[in-house]
């Protein structure tokens, strides 16, 4: 793998664009694909979704995974693969529930209260790709995120169903799988069809036609985000082995085309010696960047936005609580990106493209819809004297009427 030297010099977010400007990811085209195949899964139902599955996805069979292929597949699941599975589920799980927020009530001075209250939708579906490889940790960071959330009902959506990905789906406990994929997957979990019911959120990552559906959808179901091609940025101030942050660079290029890798450090000795030549051909592609201080590195980074960020050697890992921009930060140099794939516990489906300066990563918060719960009672003659100039003022006379008539109680 050949990598790109650029230069931050004064100017850390025109060189953070120029890293971004190294893959192109904009899907000329995609959007009227998709469009057209989203329509016909909503309009045609059952028989546009299997259509499209046996086109696209190669299907040989009923859409739905029966649950005795499931329990087949757990069962002659590899000891060590189930063990890391295991783990993963444990350690996931643990900080998924970590982020649950309990109802709150606030009293105000005029006396009434407003709860503020939190509550799960009623289903939810996960997308988990299946294309370049099977990817069992993607069932995981959206199954068992989406349980803690309280979801009841949780759908599998994954074509070409591989054993490992069914095996994951057992375990973690899914409701349903189906073994289909693509747009067309998407815009079924979206609207339902005659035999399966429309989800309330879709999550999880995708190439750009499922990416693209679910932004197209979105107005009808939520989503978590847009999650493109992964990147992964290493931050180090040149004391550790560059032989390292060469792994995990090339590590996270496995993803495939698309995909950015690239390093950022003060010392431009050590970015000589990270040694990418022996990565094999993914269509990822990587930049060594140099900047002149490390904080020019960090405001690089923060432009940046990276999916992944690694602080590495003990002055850039001293900057980790100065980070703004990232969707997972890693501090030490044993904290390579691979762990959070798969068993740290933090979530792997995280905002890309830049796109972790206004997103987050996949949490129950994507799974859970907060609302106020209000009582007046005995406040409404004081709110109504506040709140009836205001309508008037905006020309609501109405409202300013409806709180009126509480000003002596109901």
């Amino acid at each position: 793998m050949r990598a790109e030297r650029i230069d931050v010099a004064d100017d850390p977010v025109g060189a953070a664009a120029r890293v971004r400007a190294l893959t192109d990811s904009t899907g000329v085209g995609v959007r009227d694909q998709v469009a057209e195949i989203v329509a016909a899964v909503r309009d045609g139902g059952d028989a546009a979704l299997e259509r499209y599955g046996r086109e696209l996805d190669g299907l040989d069979g009923p859409v739905v995974v029966s649950a005795v292929e499931l329990e087949h597949a757990l069962a002659e699941l590899e000891p060590a693969v189930h063990n890391g599975l295991e783990v993963a589920i444990a350690n996931v799980g643990t900080v998924a529930e970590a982020g649950l927020v309990h109802d709150e009530t606030v009293t105000l001075p005029e006396g009434h209260t407003v709860t503020l209250r939190e509550t799960p939708v009623r289903r939810a579906a996960i997308y988990v790709p299946g294309g370049r490889a099977p990817y069992p940790s993607t069932v995981v960071m959206g199954v068992i995120t989406a349980r803690a959330a309280g979801v009841q009902e949780i759908v599998v959506c994954t074509p070409q169903a591989h054993p490992t990905v069914l095996a994951a789906c057992a375990r973690c406990g899914a409701n349903q799988v189906l073994r289909v994929g693509g747009a067309h997957a998407v815009a079924a979990l979206a609207y339902g069809t005659e035999a399966l019911e429309r989800v309330d959120v879709i999550a999880g990552p995708g190439n750009e036609w499922v990416q693209e559906a679910k932004r197209q959808v979105s107005g009808d179901v939520g989503i978590d985000g847009f999650l493109g091609p992964s990147d992964v940025l290493v931050l180090a101030d040149g004391t550790t082995d560059p032989r390292l942050a060469a792994l995990d660079l090339l590590a996270q290029a496995e993803h495939g085309p698309g995909t950015i890798v690239a390093a950022v450090s003060d010392d431009a000795e050590w970015l000589d010696a990270v040694d990418l030549s022996s990565g094999a051909d993914t269509g990822a592609v990587a930049a060594l960047v140099h900047a002149e201080r490390l904080d020019d590195a960090l405001a690089f980074a923060d432009a940046f936005a990276p999916e992944h960020l690694e602080l590495v050697g003990a002055r850039a890992e001293a900057l980790a609580s100065q980070v703004r921009n990232a969707g997972c930060v890693f501090v030490g140099v044993a904290g390579a990106t691979a762990f959070g794939d798969y068993v740290a516990g933090s979530n792997h489906s995280l905002p890309t493209g830049g796109s972790a300066r206004f997103a987050s990563g996949l949490s129950v918060r994507h799974f859970r819809r907060r609302f106020s719960e209000v009582r007046i009672g005995d406040a409404a003659a004081a709110l109504a004297a506040a709140g009836e100039p205001l309508a008037q003022a905006e020309g609501f006379e109405l409202h300013a009427a409806s709180m009126r008539s509480r000003e002596n109680g109901p």
